[in-house]
């Protein structure tokens, strides 16, 4: 696929997946996200409380002392 419907997705290793915008988000309700930015963050750990856009949840670390 070339040309102007073509669109770069680039999954960034323990991070969210990048999508060249602007984008349309269905997610698996049903419901239709939408943005404009040059750049969406899609969540791929489920942890945003913005999902499906990333809030860079997934950097929080869990501390276990032992």
């Amino acid at each position: 696929m070339t040309g102007q419907n073509a669109r770069r997705v680039t999954v960034v290793p323990n991070g969210p997946v990048l999508v060249e915008g602007p984008v349309e988000l269905v997610t698996e309700d049903g419901v239709t996200h939408t943005s404009d930015r040059f750049v969406v963050a899609v969540c791929a750990c489920r942890r945003s409380k913005r999902y499906p856009f990333c809030d860079t949840s997934h950097r929080k670390r869990v501390r276990t002392d032992g």
